[in-house]
This record gives structure tokens, C-alpha cells and sequence, in this order.
């Protein structure tokens, strides 16, 4: 339970910090993915759309962090762009999922 008699800075840091270093790690993953596999569901145009837009997505965080830190923690994010970064991630998961049934499957099938 988050303590309401926090300053706001305090809030913010507690909560928003955590979350932006778990968004540059949840990018990451698939980042590294994009740029190293071939995903044989996805045409080539939709791997490149979809790594660009985690790289301008890790970009964001990486420039809102830099803003919470240089501001002493006087910095939020609005809501809609942390749904839309979390809209990515579920994305990127649901594409992490089905590669690794696909390569799970492949794996049994050539047993």
C-alpha cells in the first residue's frame, strides 16, 4: 500500500522509477529478439515496424528517466503513454509466446 503522507516527489519516486526500469527491461528482452531471430510468423516489414517501435519506446523511457533524475523526481508521465508502452509489451510478449511454441513444437516434432 502506497503511503498517501509521502511528498509527491517521494511518491513519484516509488513508484514511477521502479516501473521505468522495468519498461527499459521488458523492451529490452524483445529488442535483443528483433534484432538477432528471424520470427517466421512475421514478415519482414512487421519485425522491423515492431522493433522500431520498442527502440523509440526504450528511447522515451530512457528520456523520461534522464527528466526524473535531472528534476529531482519532479517529473510524471501521463497515463496514456504508459498504457501505450504497456500495450507494447503485451505485444511483444504474446509474439515471445507463440516463438517459443513454435520452436517447442519444432522440437518435438523432429524427437
Amino acid at each position: 500500500m502506497l503511503n498517501s503522507n509521502l511528498p509527491e516527489p517521494e511518491l513519484l519516486k516509488s513508484v514511477l522509477q521502479p516501473l521505468l526500469q522495468d519498461f527499459q527491461y521488458w523492451f529490452g528482452r524483445p529488442r535483443t529478439l528483433l534484432e538477432t531471430e528471424t520470427i517466421s510468423f512475421l514478415e519482414s516489414q512487421q519485425q522491423s515496424d515492431l522493433l522500431n517501435r520498442v527502440k523509440q519506446a526504450q528511447n522515451e523511457v530512457s528520456t523520461v528517466q534522464v527528466m526524473f533524475h535531472a528534476t529531482g523526481s519532479q517529473v510524471g508521465v501521463e497515463t496514456t503513454t504508459l498504457f501505450q508502452w504497456h500495450q507494447l509489451v503485451a505485444e511483444c510478449w504474446k509474439i515471445s509466446m507463440r516463438l517459443r511454441m513454435e520452436q517447442a513444437n519444432g522440437q518435438n516434432n523432429d524427437s
